[in-house]
């Protein structure tokens, strides 16, 4: 079975606040499956958010994206991986290369025009570009990349494309992240607790990063020393509707009753539709 990621995740690989996550889901940009009250991507929902938040970046109109991913999805089986296409604006529409077809998804119609992102190769004159500390930190990016590929279907090649990643750059925070949660989810919470302090030493101002060192907490050492994680979690992201579901039922657990509701009411909030 393919793992899921939580919303939170979701907003850790696209790199934006949970709460830009479910505006795209509620405006019907991205529409991942639910598990219970929770949103649960699948990495092609992925992929296709990140097309989403590219176009969007690129001055085509919300309503067209919406349009041409809407198309997409009933031009290309549900099992067809989105992330060998690209997606790009073209003007202000909506263009995806699929080897050498290129389409306008919302009409069908050709394009014609050749991709503007595909690699141009210098003149012979130039000669090469001599290597700089970039190339490490673009191959450890590929690593990356290549780990989150990986985990759905082989999570063990995922821990070595990760720890790759690292090795090439240990600065790479989100290599730290995802090998903590795949720790997590094989039974090992402790490794997974020394992950995420690693990570939080190089961005310790990431709520996420939080979030999960408490997930990790509660199954490693119990309830109170998650209690400070989510809290702080909190404190860098108010709006962090996760955060505040999980510190409800940590507090009811402790019987903090007055505590528990207050974060609950304050998820049921962020989580209206």
């Amino acid at each position: 079975m393919s793992r899921s990621f939580s919303t939170n995740e979701a907003a850790r690989i696209l790199g934006v606040a949970d709460s830009r996550v479910r505006r795209m889901v509620r405006s019907g940009l991205c529409q991942p499956a639910r598990a219970g009250r929770h949103y649960a991507f699948s990495f092609r929902d992925l992929v296709e958010a990140r097309a989403a938040l590219g176009l969007l970046k690129g001055d085509v109109p919300p309503r067209r994206v919406r349009q041409a991913l809407s198309a997409l999805r009933h031009q290309l089986p549900r099992e067809r991986p989105l992330s060998g296409l690209r997606i790009w604006a073209d003007g202000r529409r909506v263009a995806v290369r699929d080897g050498e077809a290129a389409w306008h998804p919302d009409t069908g119609q050709t394009v014609l025009a050749f991709d503007p992102e595909q690699r141009q190769e210098p003149p012979d004159d130039l000669g090469a570009p001599e290597p700089g500390p970039e190339v490490g930190l673009l191959q450890a990016r590929r690593e990356f990349e290549r780990g989150l590929a990986c985990e759905q279907d082989d999570p063990q090649a995922a821990r070595v494309a990760y720890r790759r990643a690292i090795g090439l750059d240990p600065e790479l925070v989100d290599a730290y992240v995802n090998l903590g949660r795949l720790a997590h989810e094989g039974g090992n919470p402790g490794e997974a607790a020394r992950l995420y302090q690693l990570a939080l030493e190089r961005d310790p101002e990431d709520p996420v990063i939080h979030f999960n060192l408490a997930l990790a907490l509660e199954d490693a050492l119990g309830l109170a020393p998650a209690a400070w994680h989510y809290e702080r979690a909190l404190e860098l992201d108010s709006t962090f509707a996760d955060a505040h579901y999980n510190l409800a039922g940590l507090y009811r657990k402790l019987g903090r009753d007055g505590d528990a509701l207050r974060h609950y009411l304050e998820y049921k909030k962020l989580t209206e539709v």
